[in-house]
């Protein structure tokens, strides 16, 4: 096939390329040029995409014989990522940008782009696994590590994009195995730390970032029946399930701990509580995918296992849509689930969809 393959600048998705093109497929390396924010260099940087990024991948695909370029979609990861992250903090959301990035830069922009180039595939160094079932039809799998699975992440792939998808990666043990090979390989990236945080926040201060961009108005911290307890700074520094930082002035009636279990926009007020009313029995949202084939009768209800968050453990659950909401109902609850997170249910191995969840219901309701 002709394959492209998006090249980071890390160790994963140098491995992946080597991989393909080892496969006999025809090759071309390509780095995606994400942001033109001088401080996107490696120097105080901690996330990906960097300028210093495209030239480690630069030196691969040399390595690898394949020819490489860059490819400037600045503008676009601006509007669909970092806009995006802005707008939802300030409908007091927890957005994930990475999904975000995966959805609409590297398997819809990205991806269009190839197609329209002649390209058969994107190739990328995610830890998951694409296989066919007796029909042919493409599933998303975990991968074989699964500390180190990624099907999380790209569970907002569609059936048409599964189709163009290829993680060479995704059979791998381990990563110290994709390490030690890009060292057999001479790849310079080889011992490179892993990317975290966000990418376009390069210092990490994401709360300095967001009180910059969404802007700072002091409000009230309220509990679950609207007494005002404390005042805060800025409500888009709150999320779900936090407990310090808050300067309560007045304490719980029983002395316990209270914890951020909502964020309100409209009057910027941070809802605070007990822990046990972290605890959700159910969550909800219209902005949902099917990961390849839809479950058959899903008004009907499906059982499943669901995961909120990057490494957390799938939990057992049912599943059903419902009026347009694909309601999700876990078998126990799940502490600190935040509006804007994803869900992404699993049936086993597979991943069968995911949704942006709008709403949850508390295993303890308010008085």
């Amino acid at each position: 096939m002709k394959v492209l393959a998006a090249m980071s600048g890390g160790v994963d998705s140098a491995v992946a390329a080597a991989r393909a093109k080892d496969a006999g497929h025809d090759v071309v390396g390509v780095h995606l040029a994400l942001s033109r924010t001088p401080g996107t260099l490696r120097t105080g940087a901690r996330g990906c995409c960097t300028v210093e990024d495209a030239l480690d991948a630069r030196r691969v695909a040399d390595l690898i014989g394949i020819p490489f370029y860059v490819w400037d979609f600045s503008e676009r990861f601006t509007e669909d990522v970092v806009d995006d992250f802005i707008a939802e903090y300030r409908a007091g959301r927890t957005p994930n940008p990475c999904m975000r990035c995966n959805e609409r830069i590297k398997f819809a922009a990205l991806l269009d782009k190839a197609l329209a180039l002649g390209f058969d595939a994107v190739c990328t160094g995610h830890y998951a696994t694409v296989v066919a079932d007796a029909a042919g039809n493409r599933e998303l799998h975990r991968a074989a590590a699964w500390a180190k699975d990624q099907s999380y992440v790209l569970g907002v792939l569609t059936a048409e994009q599964l189709a163009h998808a290829m993680f060479p990666l995704g059979a791998t043990p381990s990563k110290a195995e994709v390490r030690a090979e890009a060292e057999a390989r001479g790849f310079s990236v080889a011992a490179k730390p892993d990317s975290h945080d966000i990418c376009f926040i390069p210092d990490g201060d994401t709360r300095g970032w967001l009180g910059e961009h969404v802007g700072v108005a002091p409000g009230d911290i309220v509990d679950r029946a609207g007494a005002k307890v404390g005042e805060h700074l800025g409500a888009h520094a709150y999320t779900v399930g936090q407990r310090r930082g808050l300067s309560l002035g007045v304490p719980a009636p029983d002395g316990r701990p209270r914890f951020v279990l909502e964020v309100r926009p409209a009057d910027n007020t941070v809802v605070v509580g007990p822990r046990e009313a972290l605890d959700i029995v159910e969550l909800a949202g219209e902005r949902f995918s099917w990961a390849g084939l839809a479950p058959r009768h899903p008004a009907a209800g499906f059982g499943c296992e669901v995961q909120v968050r990057a490494h957390a453990d799938p939990v057992p659950a049912a599943a059903a849509l419902v009026d347009g909401e694909l309601v999700v109902r876990p078998d126990s609850p799940i502490s600190g689930v935040a509006p804007g997170q994803t869900a992404v249910l699993y049936s086993g191995t597979r991943v069968l969809g995911q949704l942006t969840i709008a709403r949850t219901r508390s295993a303890v309701p308010a008085a």
